[in-house]
């Protein structure tokens, strides 16, 4: 379970609460408007963000003290986190050997898994020679070699194109299916809450929470996410 314990971030005049836990192995969007905080939360957990009050709680640890590499975590950012001068093998192998080279039998994952997400054979190329479609790919092959238990999604696809982006998002599902791990995704778009979330948090005028049944919340949306919608 990961439960936000608390938790207070505060930058400047400008301060963001959460209260609240997600069940392990659950799927939960972040949606609000720009600059609400979404990324800011995110960040948070991934331990790139000091909370100024509060805990962040993964499965009973206290996740505080502990950097962002020593965390149960794996993130994508909009940009794929790839390292532009190593080729997509050797930025996949960062994810499972950071300080050495892959033993065989690593490399040998390392090609089951560009294979298992459409990757076959592309191992060599470098990020500038692959899509936005398949450095997303990379990306999330990465994960699945990292095998960290809690997932989370900064608009890595927000650039991608409709059919390409609920691609990417059935892929995310069906990695997180295989690996157990509880997702937490930013997005603007109420369309990929309910492609791949179970729960979706919304986040506004300072605060993050609770998290709310995706469907429902979306069927029958409180005035404040009416407003964020437009409706």
């Amino acid at each position: 379970m990961l439960t936000l314990d608390g938790l207070e971030i505060t930058l400047g005049d400008w301060t963001l609460r959460a209260d609240w836990s997600l069940p392990t192995g659950v799927r939960c969007a972040l949606i609000g408007p720009s600059g609400a905080g979404k990324s800011t939360l995110m960040l948070a957990v991934a331990g790139f963000v000091e909370p100024t009050r509060g805990r962040v709680i993964w499965q009973g640890q206290d996740l505080a003290g502990l950097s962002p590499g020593d965390r149960p975590v794996s993130i994508l950012f909009q940009d794929q986190n790839l390292f532009p001068h190593l080729t997509v093998a050797e930025n996949l192998g960062l994810g499972i050997a950071p300080n050495r080279r892959p033993t065989r039998a690593e490399q040998d994952r390392i090609a089951e898994v560009l294979d298992r997400v459409g990757l076959a054979g592309m191992g060599a190329r470098k990020p500038a020679q692959l899509s936005g479609g398949q450095a997303g790919r990379a990306a999330l092959a990465r994960a699945l070699l990292r095998q960290r238990p809690l997932l989370l999604l900064d608009e890595p696809f927000a650039a991608l194109g409709p059919a390409l982006r609920a691609e990417m998002l059935d892929l995310v599902a069906e990695v997180a299916d295989e690996t157990g791990a509880t997702v937490l995704m930013v997005t603007h778009d109420p369309a990929d809450a309910r492609r791949l979330c179970d729960l979706t948090v919304f986040v506004d005028e300072g605060r993050a929470g609770p998290p709310a049944d995706t469907a429902a919340l979306f069927a029958d949306p409180p005035l404040a996410v009416r407003a964020y919608l437009g409706l």
